[in-house]
């Protein structure tokens, strides 16, 4: 069975903006074509939100960015539901940012790895690609 990786915010903005943060393995798994990989609505939640904070810069607007960049890199649009919002409830409270809580629980519904570089998703039950 193939795998299928969810990538996390920070790893997508690295992958676009800094591809020298990212392992050796995460970049090369973005960059085969042949990889199942996943962009969450979450995701775009986040880079919108931060955008309009002046936290992130991006090469263009995000509203036009963030849908050219899946396009050209062929991902899969990963929509947050009902589900993945319920399992809230049974996540521990190891990690502060909410966003980062709703990709764990898609990656955990969808029996996802998750592309990430943030050590604190390593207390939770989740395949991580670090």
């Amino acid at each position: 069975m193939d795998e299928k990786y969810l990538i996390d915010t920070q790893c997508w903005l690295y992958w676009h903006i800094n591809p020298e943060k990212l392992s050796n393995e995460q970049y090369q798994i973005l960059e085969n074509g042949d990889n199942d990989i996943y962009f969450s609505t979450v995701s775009s939640w986040e880079i919108m939100i931060k955008h309009k904070l002046k936290k992130i810069k991006l090469p263009a607007l995000p509203f036009r960015y963030i849908p050219d960049r899946i396009k050209k890199d062929r991902l899969k649009v990963l929509p947050f539901s009902l589900e993945n919002s319920l399992r809230i409830e049974n996540l521990p409270n190891h990690h502060a940012d909410p966003f980062d809580r709703f990709l764990i629980t898609q990656a955990q519904a969808g029996d996802m790895i998750i592309l990430t570089d943030d050590p604190i998703f390593e207390r939770y039950d989740v395949k991580l690609l670090m």
